[in-house]
């Protein structure tokens, strides 16, 4: 499914209206037809259920005005309450505005005082709110009456339906500057909105329905959108058949560089994790004066020991070594679990500069090219990063509130840099290749919020290497990740813990397996 930049649904009502010649007016029914189908699910039935409209003067609040012509027609008792001048109205809006005068439905203008608390007496009595306020074109601050609008609203407590965007939500984005309706449902029209997926705005939300308003499926699908969510559908179609003849060094040769004193539990689970999701051999290569707790945790993963005289972490003197093993594998993993240690830094510069083989980068890993990212383009496979929002926004030199204000552009803007794939975790992940073509997953669940979760992520990532097609490892790592953590938080709740979701990668597999067959 793909999701939209306001600017791009903008570019396809445009279309549908100018070169299919579906006229606006007709979009707005359908939207509105849509709107009121929520709404009569939402309440439980509309017939006799008292519902506030509140409504701006733009498209939005055209699909308002419609939504409330349907509620009348089903036996509803709407009231509507429009802010901003009626004689500004866009022209469709307009005629939806009149009609429902002219059907008698009740109708205030919130200009005068008396206006609001007439508000406030039909929101104490009513059973639920339309919010078509103010729609997609919201960005930045809101003006006074917006926001007294809104908390008002918000105060009231009741079943709200939002109409595309709750209002004071950033559709880009997902940022609320200020506040924000906050729905029980929002009916996002055309495809959902980018902006949508994140939080707070995906909180905001509520349930998010989408529908297409009767727009050519042609334009609601057109190549030139570049992100889209991510589906198991998809997942099972990239996923790569065993031959008969197929053993353990076919499906996946995966050397895992990871851990360091105090921190042994990283490596634990990302090789294990790497392994657990399917991969044929998983070698753990660690520091030396750690090997016996390696040998003691681990049993189908084998260990790579390297000198490290008693320190504990990995150093430059390690990279010659660890380069030559590297030759022998499909492909590394890089990074849980390390430490920032200024030498052992230096070795995971040194490491990724020198190999052949392909890397995905996590964790650690990461932090030793932070503000150096330009140097990750010189790889000579692109590489895959794991961040999450801080170690993104120390990458790229920046602050987290900074990344999430342009997360999109900039994630896109470093991958085409950096020639790298980079899988950026927060509440929803998002993936982003250097072409610019971007993946969200809205999957997981707040008891993922745990250390070492990440650590299983990149290991999965890893593990898929010669499982999934190419290319496609990433992506289907993380909805199998996030699927797993769904399946460890049915038994856990939030006191899951990442071995929990660990143990939960082929169970998923399986899952997988058995989608449309």
């Amino acid at each position: 499914m793909k999701l939209t930049t306001v600017e791009e649904m903008r570019n396809i009502d445009r279309r549908a209206i100018q070169e299919v010649g579906i006229p606006e007016v007709v979009l707005m029914e359908n939207a509105a037809r849509e709107v009121f189908l929520a709404l009569d699910t939402l309440v439980e039935g509309v017939s006799g259920k008292k519902i506030c409209v509140i409504a701006g003067t733009g498209n939005n609040g055209g699909d308002a005005f419609a939504a409330a012509r349907h509620i009348a027609n089903a036996g509803g008792r709407p009231k509507v309450f429009v802010l901003g001048r009626t004689e500004k109205m866009t022209a469709s809006a307009a005629v939806n505005f009149n009609v429902i005068c002219n059907m008698g439905i009740e109708v205030f203008n919130l200009n005068e005082e008396r206006d609001w608390d007439k508000l406030l007496v039909v929101l104490k009595t009513a059973d639920g709110v339309v919010d078509g306020l103010l729609g997609t074109g919201f960005h930045g601050q809101l003006r006074p009456e917006a926001r007294r609008l809104i908390e008002a609203v918000n105060k009231a407590g009741l079943k709200v339906l939002s109409i595309d965007v709750p209002s004071g939500v950033e559709a880009d984005n997902g940022q609320v500057e200020d506040v924000a309706v906050a729905a029980s449902m929002t009916v996002t029209l055309g495809t959902p909105k980018w902006g949508l997926m994140f939080a707070p705005g995906a909180v905001y939300c509520g349930k998010l329905l989408s529908d297409g308003i009767g727009i050519p499926r042609g334009l609601l699908e057109d190549p030139k959108i570049r992100q889209e969510l991510l589906r198991p559908e998809s997942v099972r179609e990239w996923m790569l058949p065993r031959p008969v003849d197929c053993h353990k060094g076919s499906c996946g040769r995966i050397l895992v560089i990871a851990g360091s004193r105090g921190m042994t539990g990283a490596a634990v689970l990302a090789s294990g994790a790497a392994l657990g999701i399917g991969a044929g051999v998983v070698t753990l290569a660690c520091p030396e004066s750690l090997n016996d707790i390696y040998e003691a945790k681990l049993t189908e993963v084998m260990t790579l020991p390297v000198l490290d005289n008693g320190s504990g972490h990995f150093s430059l003197d390690n990279a010659e070594e660890l380069l030559s093993a590297a030759s022998g594998y499909d492909l590394v993993l890089l990074g849980p679990g390390l430490g920032r240690r200024e030498e052992t830094q230096a070795f995971v510069r040194a490491f990724v500069a020198g190999t052949d083989v392909p890397v995905v980068l996590d964790a650690d890993g990461i932090y030793a090219f932070r503000e150096q990212g330009e140097l990750l383009a010189k790889c000579r496979h692109v590489p895959v990063l794991t961040p999450h929002l801080g170690e993104m926004a120390c990458l790229l030199g920046i602050t987290v509130p900074e990344l999430k204000e342009d997360l999109l552009d900039l994630g896109r803007e470093a991958a085409k840099e950096y020639n790298t794939v980079f899988v950026i975790k927060s509440e929803t992940t998002v993936i982003v290749y250097p072409d610019g073509t971007a993946y969200v997953s809205n999957g997981g669940n707040g008891g993922m919020a745990t250390a070492g979760c990440g650590d299983v992520l990149a290991g999965a990532i890893a593990g898929l290497y010669k499982q999934v097609a190419e290319g496609r490892q990433p992506l289907a790592g993380v909805y199998i990740h996030s699927r797993a953590g769904e399946l460890a938080y049915e038994e856990k709740g939030n006191c899951l813990v990442a071995g929990d979701v660990l143990s939960k990668l082929p169970a998923v597999m399986q899952e997988i397996l058995r989608i449309n067959t």
